[in-house]
């Protein structure tokens, strides 16, 4: 286990809310932004630690003003042992001209931005409900590069409306160009409560065989680009994988400071409702939560975590024996939950 924990702070507001999203997020105001960031301050007080990543995340960190981002650092820089060669990342939407604002992250110690891509293809972004083209991502990129952010991560997704594995190659020649460090690939998930969920009957969606092939499809290329999957849905340069994620999936400690926010924190876990308080989740850092979470992971497990006889999942082609540990293939990924149940 890593010594020094991993600080998330999250940043509810967006200009609209995405028809795919279930985070928690609300249309922003600058004076309630203000005032949030006031709460979160307030917040950091209850805890203190050492950390050696921080994450902002959303919701649209980038759409506050610059300078309570810079606030909200220096804060957190004051109340906690925040080590000198930490990992920074801020969520990015390129929907706003954030060439100023990379300049504003790089002087705060912010060096690692994450850029809500989706996809290279407008039509499917749109699809998305996004509102910027395959330019502006473009622009971002390359603001992110002149501010002097090089460890820049792209987000795609999979099984979208109008996507198609053809059009995913548009998408690839477009990663490949923009030459960042770092992918994380997710496959769109209809959940309750949002605007997709009301109109799933109407979408024009890939079919499910379609979208196990964009996934592997994904990785293969991916690797071909220089990217190497080392979790589930993310992928890297060598080493550039996030240091942050990594935390939650190694089951070290992390600290989620904002409402909605999850921590894992001295053996419990626990998050922050939308009045800010806190609300007590269990225990954590079980066997079941170290298989559950490591296999999400390249590396693997552990062979002597599992009592059950797992060979043939191995013949299925669903596991590798990796020597010490054992991990799932990228087709043992894609039904990653049965096989972890099977396991556990």
């Amino acid at each position: 286990m890593n010594s020094k924990a991993g600080l998330y702070i999250h940043i509810p507001f967006c200009k609209n809310k995405c028809p795919y999203c279930d985070f928690y997020s609300k249309k922003y105001c600058e004076s309630e932004a203000v005032d949030y960031c006031k709460s979160v301050i307030n917040q950091m007080q209850d805890f203190e630690g050492g950390f050696d990543t921080v994450y902002f995340g959303g919701g649209t960190p980038s759409i506050i003003p610059e300078e309570l981002i810079g606030n909200l650092l220096d804060e957190a820089k004051k109340r906690f042992d925040i080590d000198e060669n930490s990992e920074i990342t801020i969520e990015c939407n390129p929907s706003k001209d954030l060439s100023e604002s990379f300049g504003k992250y790089k002087s705060y110690g912010i060096n690692r931005v994450s850029i809500g891509m989706q996809s290279a293809v407008d039509k499917e972004r749109f699809a998305l409900g996004r509102s910027a083209g395959k330019a502006q991502v473009e622009k971002a990129v390359k603001d992110a590069k002149n501010a002097g952010i090089e460890n820049i991560s792209l987000d795609l997704m999979l099984g979208t409306p109008k996507q198609t594995l053809e059009s995913l190659d548009e998408t690839f020649d477009f990663i490949d160009k923009m030459k960042v460090s770092h992918i994380s690939a997710y496959m769109l998930k209809i959940e309750e409560g949002t605007k997709f969920f009301e109109m799933q009957n109407s979408l024009e969606l890939p079919k499910e065989e379609e979208v196990s092939k964009m996934y592997l499809k994904t990785i293969s290329v991916l690797e071909e680009l220089g990217f190497l999957q080392y979790e589930i849905s993310n992928f890297a340069k060598e080493g550039f994988e996030s240091r942050h994620n990594l935390k939650y999936w190694l089951l070290d400690d992390y600290l989620g400071i904002g409402k909605s926010a999850h921590s894992f924190w001295h053996g419990k876990r626990f998050f922050t409702d939308e009045n800010f308080n806190i609300i007590p989740d269990g225990e954590g850092g079980g066997r079941e939560e170290v298989i559950m979470l490591g296999l999400r992971l390249n590396r693997g497990i552990k062979k002597e975590l599992i009592t059950k006889n797992y060979q043939s999942l191995i013949d299925m082609g669903y596991i590798k024996d990796l020597g010490k540990n054992i991990a799932l293939t990228p087709k043992g990924m894609l039904v990653s939950n049965a096989i972890i149940n099977e396991l556990i």
